[in-house]
């Protein structure tokens, strides 16, 4: 299996959703609950995007699996500094993870795309999975 179109569609959809979002002058600081705003989602999706492309590129260049992590124990650690982000710059900051992480993807080598696919790692090329989860997080705590 490639990464088959479906995946980069999916990708581009849900980045151009998180572009549209961004620049519709949203309230950054809207709660979302357990100590996350807005503001702190977008970093958790640029981190969690930069994460996967730097994956992706050193997996294509020297085939290295990727790490395994405590996802959890990763987003505890990290909000006091998602926290303490501007938030227009956490917007930013996902927007360009995104275009980073998605250019990568299309740019994988067909064979390592299987590969990491085989090895149970689709959540590498599939980011816009991740961010649809977050983007309709906001996009619910925004219209309440």
């Amino acid at each position: 299996m490639t990464v088959e179109d479906i995946v980069i569609r999916e990708n581009d959809a849900q980045r151009a959703r998180l572009e549209t979002l961004v620049s519709s002058g949203i309230h950054f600081g809207q709660e979302l609950g357990n100590g996350w705003t807005v503001a702190v989602a977008l970093a958790h999706m640029a981190f969690w995007d930069r994460r996967a492309a730097g994956l992706l590129h050193r997996w294509a260049v020297e085939g290295s699996l990727p790490d395994p992590v405590d996802d959890d124990l990763m987003n505890a650690t990290l909000l006091p500094e998602w926290l303490a982000l501007d938030p227009k710059r956490a917007a930013e900051l996902a927007v360009a993870a995104a275009v980073l992480v998605d250019a990568a993807i299309e740019a994988l080598d067909a064979d390592k795309a299987d590969a990491i696919v085989m090895i149970g790692n689709q959540y590498l090329v599939e980011r816009g999975k991740h961010r649809q989860q977050h983007l309709d997080q906001i996009e619910l705590a925004l219209a309440s």
